[in-house]
């Protein structure tokens, strides 16, 4: 049975941030709002937790998950980034933009495309992800919270609630969320490439 946090939107309460991390470092998936839509998130390193993320959503190893970043430098971590690309990604960071980007050897090679060693990542502007990487100090491995069947996503907790408290350890409540997933930004080619418009404004990169 899942816990449910309410966590405010704008002053997430310390206490239950660190509880939240603590659910995931014992490899716990957790449902959360981000600046786009609600988000199913586990820790990076957890190959049982990873694998059942992808259950719950009904995704194959072929589709992206995405790492949640605190910043840019981490991003340059676990992506090749050269100065192009840092630049595009500067003017929408933080952001409701997901960008693929080329993984290094710190992404464990489950986690990256099977074909073409890329990585989804982001760095979401909302003060409750923020202060759940702060803590953790690493990022979190996320999936758009869309469950088979559904043509939109879940965006609200109640809702999340009742579809999923028996597969998932935490519920955080933390206020309205919007309808949109991110727009995905492919950066690997020599020119931007628009893959789903969403949230983000794909004006940004000329798209």
């Amino acid at each position: 049975m899942s816990q449910f946090f309410q966590i405010h939107p704008d002053n997430p309460q310390p206490r239950l941030i660190k509880q939240a991390a603590q659910i995931i470092h014992a490899g716990g998936i957790v449902a959360m709002p981000t600046d786009s839509c609600y988000a199913l998130v586990c820790h990076l390193d957890d190959k049982s937790a990873v694998e059942r993320l992808r259950r719950i959503r009904g995704i194959d190893e072929k589709h992206h998950l995405t790492l949640l970043c605190r910043d840019l430098s981490e991003i340059g971590v676990y992506a090749r980034v050269d100065n192009r690309q840092f630049r595009l990604l500067k003017a929408a960071t933080p952001g409701p933009f997901t960008f693929i980007l080329e993984a290094t050897k710190c992404v464990p090679r489950r986690l990256s495309h099977p074909s073409r060693k890329t990585i989804g990542l982001r760095v979401p502007e909302n003060a409750i992800v923020s202060a759940l990487l702060e803590e953790l100090q690493q990022p979190l491995l996320g999936t758009t919270l869309i469950l088979p069947g559904d043509a939109d996503t879940l965006t609200d907790a109640d809702s999340i609630r009742q579809r999923l408290e028996k597969q998932i350890e935490l519920i955080i409540d933390g206020g309205a969320c919007s309808l949109e997933p991110t727009t995905v930004i492919d950066l690997t080619g020599p020119d931007a490439e628009l893959i789903r418009q969403g949230r983000g404004n794909a004006a940004l990169f000329g798209l």
